[in-house]
C-alpha cells in the first residue's frame, strides 16, 4: 500500500519556510531597529487576508499540484533512504536501521536525487 505525506502539512511546512525567508529579507533591508521590531512581530498571515495587496507583498502560494508532486517525491526519498539504511544494516548483521546507517546513506543519496 502506497501512503503518501499529507498534502495540508507539506503545504504548510513550505508556506512557513517561504514566510520566513520573506521575513529574513525584509530584515535584512532595512536599517531602523524599530522598523524590524515591527516586522518581527508583523502576523505574516494577515497579509493574505487584506484587500488590494500589492503582488510584490502577497505571500507565496503552490499550485496543488506542485504540491502532490512534492509529497510524491519526499515518499520516494524517504523510502530509497530506507532500503539503502537497510542494506548496510544488514551487510553489518544488525536487524536494526541505526542513525549512523543513514548517516552513512545520506551524502550519495543525496547526489542521487
Amino acid at each position: 500500500m502506497e501512503t503518501n505525506f499529507d498534502q495540508d502539512v507539506i503545504n504548510a511546512i513550505f508556506k512557513f519556510v517561504w514566510s520566513k525567508k520573506a521575513i529574513d529579507f525584509a530584515l535584512t533591508q532595512l536599517n531602523s531597529v524599530s522598523d524590524r521590531a515591527k516586522i518581527e512581530d508583523a502576523d505574516t498571515s494577515k497579509a493574505e487576508e487584506r484587500p488590494g495587496t500589492s503582488k510584490k507583498n502577497r505571500p507565496t502560494s503552490a499550485n496543488p499540484n506542485a504540491v502532490r508532486l512534492s509529497c510524491k517525491l519526499l515518499r520516494l526519498f524517504v523510502t530509497e533512504a530506507v532500503q539503502r539504511a537497510a542494506t548496510i544494516a544488514e551487510a553489518e548483521g544488525g536487524d536494526k536501521i541505526e542513525v549512523t546507517h543513514l548517516e552513512r546513506v545520506l551524502p550519495q543519496l543525496l547526489l542521487d536525487f
